[in-house]
């Protein structure tokens, strides 16, 4: 009897190992594909269109689950998964460029969803809360001066991008009225324009246009256009980036009982619908957000860190909020503390797609980044 030794390859370097066993080092980087495999959702499909990806899919060596009345035509729309290598998915996509019924323009979406999986860089941005009451900070750095000097340091230690807010929307707070949000704000804004990339963390549009034209560069709305019908047209009109949240409810209510059937795809779904708004609207700079601790248990929570890169099937890129957050559940931990292991479930976010992590310690990320990087861990 033959000994065979069997070792599952899982969250490797499958170029590496191609190298490592003989395989032709010209053609390692193009044979990568052909052993990475994806799953896809796609959505509402007719009976007609989702026959044909499925016959498609078999004539690319990869396969498509479809309703079982497809093949009957006795329903209006079908739910599809597309499974195969990211080689066959390519072929797919571009077999389907000789489609009738619209599926050209599926086939296009195919490749470039495979494209964008290429892209593992992310950015740090670091939190100003000039409020009295969030959640770990407040009244911290809520002085003109002592924000200055935080925001100083952030940039010091390796910040991409400076998120500034004068609401706390932590749970069961109250709105912040936007003069007063004005009368904090737009002083930072004015020391900070020249030195950093800004992003204004604000549900008002009236605050964030006033700070748009005192230079800051993004919007970050944690309510995703619902709490101001004005927003999207500020955002239009300057062309400037926008952060667009995942919210179940407000700030006053969101942590009651919040419950979800798939939490996943009711995300995914509700921010596919305000991307579509947004670029209905003419904006094409987009950030989306599943928005972490907004409306979500601790256990929903971690299915979203599980399965962020799910997200970044919507073609924008993806941000991650958990700094010092209650998923952590340390809620008698000092802020250094929740830092570290905060640090920890970010480096999972970053595996796992993350294009930029909020955080509020940044020396402490910037050093995971440049570890992860020096060992190529993506």
């Amino acid at each position: 009897m033959h000994d065979f030794t069997l070792r599952e390859l899982k969250n490797t370097d499958v170029e590496t190992e191609l190298k490592r066993i003989g395989f032709d080092s010209s053609y390692s980087c193009k044979a990568v594909n052909k052993f990475e495999y994806e799953n896809i959702k796609i959505y509402s499909l007719t009976p007609a269109q989702a026959n044909i990806l499925k016959q498609t899919a078999i004539s690319a060596g990869a396969d498509c689950a479809t309703h079982r009345e497809v093949i009957t035509g006795k329903i209006e729309k079908s739910d599809c998964i597309l499974g195969g290598s990211i080689s066959e998915i390519i072929k797919v996509g571009e077999k389907l460029e000789f489609q009738p019924f619209g599926l050209k323009e599926l086939g296009e979406k195919l490749i470039e969803h495979t494209a964008r999986k290429n892209d593992k860089s992310c950015k740090i941005t670091g939190i100003l809360n000039i409020t009295d009451n969030s959640f770990s900070d407040g009244g911290m750095y809520n002085e003109f001066e002592k924000a200055k000097e935080h925001l100083l340091e952030m940039i010091k230690d390796g910040a991409d991008i400076i998120d500034i807010g004068a609401e706390s929307t932590k749970p069961y707070s109250s709105p912040v009225d936007e003069k007063s949000q004005l009368e904090k704000l737009l002083p930072v804004v004015d020391f900070a324009k020249d030195k950093i990339t800004i992003s204004i963390d604000t549900r008002s549009a009236l605050v964030a246009e006033e700070c748009i034209k005192a230079g800051a560069d993004i919007i970050n709305d944690v309510s995703g256009f619902d709490y101001d019908y004005k927003m999207a047209d500020v955002i239009a009109k300057y062309n400037v980036p926008v952060i667009i949240q995942h919210s179940k409810g407000t700030p006053e209510n969101m942590q009651n009982c919040p419950h979800y059937d798939d939490v996943i795809e009711e995300i995914f779904l509700t921010l596919k619908k305000k991307t579509d708004f947004a670029r209905s609207k003419g904006i094409e700079k987009i950030i989306t957000d599943p928005g972490i601790g907004f409306g979500k248990t601790i256990k929903d929570n971690f299915e979203i860190l599980k399965r962020l890169e799910e997200f970044k099937s919507l073609g924008y890129p993806v941000m991650i909020g958990l700094s010092r957050k209650s998923l952590l559940n340390m809620a008698d931990a000092d802020n250094f503390e929740k830092d570290i292991y905060t640090t920890a479930l970010n480096a999972l976010a970053i595996e796992h797609g993350a294009d930029f992590i909020r955080v509020h310690n940044v020396k402490m990320h910037k050093n995971l980044i440049d570890l992860m990087k020096m060992f190529m861990i993506k």
